[in-house]
């Protein structure tokens, strides 16, 4: 378990309150009511922490380094009856934007979303979660796919943003964004968008267009990110 900086009393209770419970469990000493006095007081301030956020904590927390991902949702909507589906059939399969078929009950879904990494070896393999332009032609393919079907799409947003090379203007981001946008207003089956971390710019408007958005708590969406804005504001980052 990773935790922010104004996180910090939070881990230092549950520090206590774990030496209390392995006291408890380990000798003959009653400890319960200690125990409990350490699990109200970690209780209380969990909620005072977290009922005053500043905005800033709260792109931090989209950011948490323990909050779900995309295939964390899918995993757990799905299990193991989740079909991934690969590649823009152009370029190459783009690994920062992950889609496929999945059923809830008795109706199937078609789940496209961004996917960040949990560690330095996967964060690099999926980019940061910035696709490149054939992972929003990808992305466009599964929701044609999905209107030829009558198969409702959902869209998970979280990324910083559209990966910025060179290589990826070269072939063509601003045009694989755009494409998409014009595609999903037209797009003849239900989209519902979730954004469920980070909602920079034009990365997230690329599979962000839907008959429904919705935003999980602290998150955040927005033209640009927060780092970015200031620098050309203030010049201050």
């Amino acid at each position: 378990m990773e935790y922010l900086e104004f996180e910090l009393p939070i881990k230092e209770l549950e520090d206590q309150l774990q030496k209390c419970q392995v006291i408890g469990d380990e000798s003959n000493v009653d400890v319960t009511e200690a125990c409990k006095q350490i699990q109200n007081k970690l209780e209380i301030t969990k909620k005072e922490i977290y009922k005053n956020l500043t905005p800033w904590q709260r792109v931090q927390l989209s950011r948490h380094p323990n909050r779900p991902y995309t295939l964390d949702y899918i995993n757990a909507i799905f299990k193991d009856s989740f079909l991934e589906l690969h590649g823009d059939r152009n370029f190459k399969d783009d690994k920062a934007m992950v889609g496929g078929l999945g059923k809830i009950g008795d109706q199937s879904f078609m789940f496209i979303g961004q996917q960040k990494g949990f560690n330095t070896k996967t964060r690099q393999y999926r980019n940061f979660g910035m696709a490149n332009p054939e992972g929003y032609r990808k992305a466009l393919r599964l929701m044609k796919s999905a209107e030829k079907f009558g198969i409702p799409v959902v869209t998970l947003i979280d990324t910083p943003g559209a990966y910025p090379g060179l290589e990826a203007e070269e072939r063509g981001q601003g045009e694989a964004i755009a494409r998409n946008i014009l595609e999903m207003t037209r797009l003849k089956v239900p989209i519902i968008t979730v954004i469920i971390g980070e909602g920079a710019s034009g990365g997230a408007l690329g599979i962000g267009i839907g008959d429904k958005v919705l935003m999980l708590e602290n998150t955040w969406y927005s033209v640009i990110s927060p780092e970015s804005c200031s620098s050309i504001l203030w010049r201050s980052w």
